[in-house]
Order: C-alpha cells, then sequence, then structure tokens
C-alpha cells in the first residue's frame, strides 16, 4: 500500500466521509492524484465513493489508537510541545485518552513532580516513570481500540481529584456546534475534567476543523469561557463564531 493510500484508509476510518478536496487539503496533493489513489481502494472494498465524498465501509468510530498517532504526526508534535511549554513543574493535571493527549504525554516527559489523573493506559504508562510524578489510573476496564477506561471507577476517580488544568482532544470540531466526540462516554470524560481543573486546554489539529462534521458525533460540554484552544494552523473563517469564547493559540 502507498504512503498516500494509507494515510487516506487512516484519514477516512477516523472521520468517515471525507472529500476529495478535503483530503487534498490534507494530503498536500493534487485532486487527480486523490482521485487515483481511491480508485484501487474503492474497488478492493475499503472505501466507498458516494457523490464526492470518501466513505468509510465500517461503523463510524475512531480509528484504532496507535494508528491515530501515525497521523498528522508534525501537527500535533507541534501543538503538543506548545502546550508543554506552559507546565511547569509539579503541575496537577487530568489527560483524556486522544492521541494528541498521547503527543502532549510524551513532550511532558521533560517535566517533573507532576501530578496526573488520566483514563488512559498510553499517557499513565508514558508518564509513570518519570522521576518524582505520581500518576493516577482513573478506571479499570479497558477498551480495546484505544486502552481507554471510561467504567465507574474511572468517574469515581476523577472525581476525587482537583488539578491546575485539564488537557482535551475532540473528534471534530463543527461550525456551529463546536466539539464533538463520537462517543458519549468520551463527552463524559470530558466535562468530569473539568469539573475538577481550574483551566481547560482543548487540543485539536487542523484535520479536525470539518464544515459538515458527522452528524452522529455527540457535544463535548461546552468549554468554560477563555479555555485555551491550540491548534497547529489559523482556523478558517467560518468557526470564527464557535471559537469566539476560547483563546485560540496557533502553535
Amino acid at each position: 500500500m502507498s504512503k498516500y493510500a494509507y494515510q487516506i484508509e487512516n484519514a477516512v476510518a477516523l472521520r468517515g466521509s471525507i472529500s476529495v478536496g478535503e483530503l487534498s487539503d490534507l494530503l498536500g496533493v493534487s485532486d487527480q492524484t486523490i482521485r487515483r489513489v481511491i480508485r484501487p481502494l474503492v474497488d478492493e472494498g475499503k472505501v466507498r465513493k458516494v457523490h464526492g465524498a470518501i466513505m468509510s465501509v465500517d461503523k463510524p468510530v475512531d480509528a484504532p489508537f496507535h494508528a491515530r498517532m501515525q497521523l498528522m504526526r508534525a501537527e500535533k508534535t507541534a501543538i503538543a510541545t506548545h502546550v508543554a511549554a506552559g507546565i511547569e513543574d509539579g503541575e496537577s493535571l487530568a489527560i483524556d485518552t486522544g492521541s494528541t493527549s498521547g503527543f502532549i504525554a510524551q513532550a511532558l516527559q521533560i517535566r517533573r513532580n507532576l501530578m496526573i489523573v488520566t483514563n488512559s493506559t498510553f499517557v499513565a504508562s508514558t508518564l509513570a516513570t518519570v522521576p518524582g510524578n505520581r500518576v493516577f489510573m482513573a478506571g479499570s476496564q479497558l477498551r480495546d481500540h484505544d486502552g481507554a477506561a471510561f467504567d465507574r471507577q474511572a468517574f469515581a476517580t476523577i472525581a476525587r481529584m482537583r488539578v491546575n488544568r485539564c488537557i482535551l482532544s475532540s473528534s471534530s470540531v463543527d461550525p456551529t456546534r463546536g466539539f464533538l466526540t463520537f462517543e458519549q462516554c468520551e463527552a463524559d470524560i470530558a466535562e468530569a475534567m473539568q469539573e475538577i481543573s481550574a483551566e481547560t486546554v482543548m487540543a485539536v489539529d487542523r484535520s479536525k476543523f470539518q464544515k459538515n462534521a458527522r452528524r452522529g458525533n455527540i457535544f463535548i460540554v461546552p468549554l468554560r469561557p477563555r479555555a485555551m484552544v491550540v491548534t497547529d494552523t489559523e482556523p478558517q473563517p467560518e468557526f470564527r463564531r464557535v471559537l469566539a469564547p476560547y483563546d485560540v493559540q496557533i502553535a
């Protein structure tokens, strides 16, 4: 499989549907190249082509965690570096299970004496062995595709904590509905983490800003006013209204 075919298949799995134009912008290649690469994917039954859009043949869910960690790596690294630069040794953090949060956890390995509560096994294992850190894993029953916990124990552990800030991610950003996620439990975890945090950071790369986000997605709870939203590129004008209440920073 070519590099572009792999990226297209993962992007479609992640979003559920995406236009040829959006793929062209995302990968930095021409529409003709996208159509050429898509043709064998359609023939092999890996994706479907419908009215100018490429659609997943699977049930819309987040792509497996390690596959998502391979998407938009440079952009997620820039976001992670920016977020980590604003965090000092000794802070307390709640971190969710998104792939961008995974990059942020990696960037935070240079910090010391952090107190972390997370429902992500990746975040927990990344930061647990850093000298001086205290890491609390929220939950015990793990999802098979990303190693995240959303059971009763996860919410109980989070509710007992108080932290300086929470670090959240989302599946997509809609210009009218805001920050969205695929599953209700993910929205609920975001709300629980905000309730114990003095500040909120939402970290989303440019691929998440979708003019026609899938209607099956669930709202993440509205972020608190002046929450920090960190992304890698200036969002398009269509998103100005939904982002107006927040402190948008470009990594």
